[in-house]
């Protein structure tokens, strides 16, 4: 009975978006791919609802195909001959845990409800390991090594002083019992 309640509830919504999402391709502003709702599901039309029996006017059993969202994009990632090798042994060694023992970098996204949006969220973190693996440490010069070494120096002194007055505070404050 539940179910027959949500065909019901679902079938008006369906044929809005479809109606919807066809006129949108017909104005050429979306691409259509062969799962659109439109091809999917297409809207009805006026001489069929006129043809059908009076039973044949209730909602009818809604036959929903499973949808796949998620988008996985997997590639050798030794054999990748589109990255620079020294790019590859360094993203090996940071994404280790995303190879699988074939030698293949998986990455996969959930993030989008939509296909297409994950394959294009997985290829921009694909573009974005590639892109840390390219990038150069900076380099640091003496002159800012040496600075960082003297401020260490200077607040690690400062420290241990703070640390003998807060001693010789706590020592003034014990009473000799000699």
């Amino acid at each position: 009975m539940a179910a027959h309640t949500l065909r019901g509830l679902c079938r008006p919504r369906l044929g809005l978006l479809a109606a919807r999402f066809s006129q949108r391709a017909a104005a050429g502003t979306e691409y259509r791919s062969a799962y659109s709702l439109d091809k999917l599901y297409p809207p009805p039309q006026d001489g069929d609802a006129a043809a059908r029996a009076p039973e044949e006017t209730q909602p009818a059993a809604l036959d929903i195909p499973l949808v796949n969202t998620k988008a996985e994009v997997r590639f050798h990632l030794a054999s990748a001959d589109w990255i620079p090798a020294d790019a590859r042994q360094k993203m090996a060694s940071m994404h280790r845990n995303k190879i699988n023992r074939a030698g293949e970098l998986i990455v996969n996204s959930e993030e989008s409800r939509y296909q297409m949006r994950n394959l294009a969220i997985c290829l921009e973190k694909i573009r974005t390991m590639v892109t840390e693996a390219t990038e150069k440490p900076k380099v640091v010069s003496k002159e800012t090594t040496q600075k960082l070494i003297e401020r260490v120096e200077k607040m690690n002194r400062e420290r241990l002083r703070q640390k003998k007055i807060h001693s010789n505070i706590k020592q003034s404050r014990k009473a000799d019992f000699d």
